[in-house]
């Protein structure tokens, strides 16, 4: 596989925003992460509460998944709550009267499907980065955070 060029040479490249660079590669990632979703026919909010209430250890309640996905990508609650409401609607999880929500056998077959092409995903994103250099990048990108006053937690 042939990796991208860089776009500078090193003395240039350390010159670059991190601003702009880590946008790019947000945009890119979320891009191609949507567009991929969205050909097996689900949106990344619903990926999202599939695999909250799939890979949940105990039941979690609606507010539970809300609170956890509620900041993930700026998203905010009332989206996330329409974004359940889809999902709930497909037949993939169900809600109880307590707001529980349950994975059905559907639901499973889907969530499968879907963490199969999350896994691919991973893969070509990942593709000549090793572990080691994904870990610092994550270091570093959680220290600009500090350094500028920002908060991030993803779980």
């Amino acid at each position: 596989m042939e990796y991208a060029q860089f776009s500078h040479s090193d003395a240039d490249l350390i010159k670059q925003p991190i601003g702009y660079w880590s946008w790019a590669a947000y945009k890119a990632v979320v891009t191609r992460t949507r567009a991929a979703l969205a050909g097996i026919g689900t949106t990344q909010p619903q990926w999202w509460v599939l695999a909250q209430v799939a890979g949940a250890d105990t039941v979690k309640t609606r507010d539970e998944v809300c609170h956890v996905l509620r900041n993930y990508l700026d998203t905010g609650p009332g989206l996330m709550e329409s974004e359940i409401d889809t999902v709930i609607a497909r037949g993939w999880i169900t809600e109880d009267a307590e707001r529980r929500l349950g994975i059905t056998a559907e639901g499973r077959a889907f969530h499968a499907k879907a963490a199969a092409l999350q896994d691919e995903l991973w893969a070509q994103r990942h593709a000549g980065i090793s572990d080691e250099e994904y870990l610092i990048t994550l270091k570093v990108l959680q220290r600009f955070i500090h350094n500028t006053g920002g908060e991030a937690w993803h779980h």
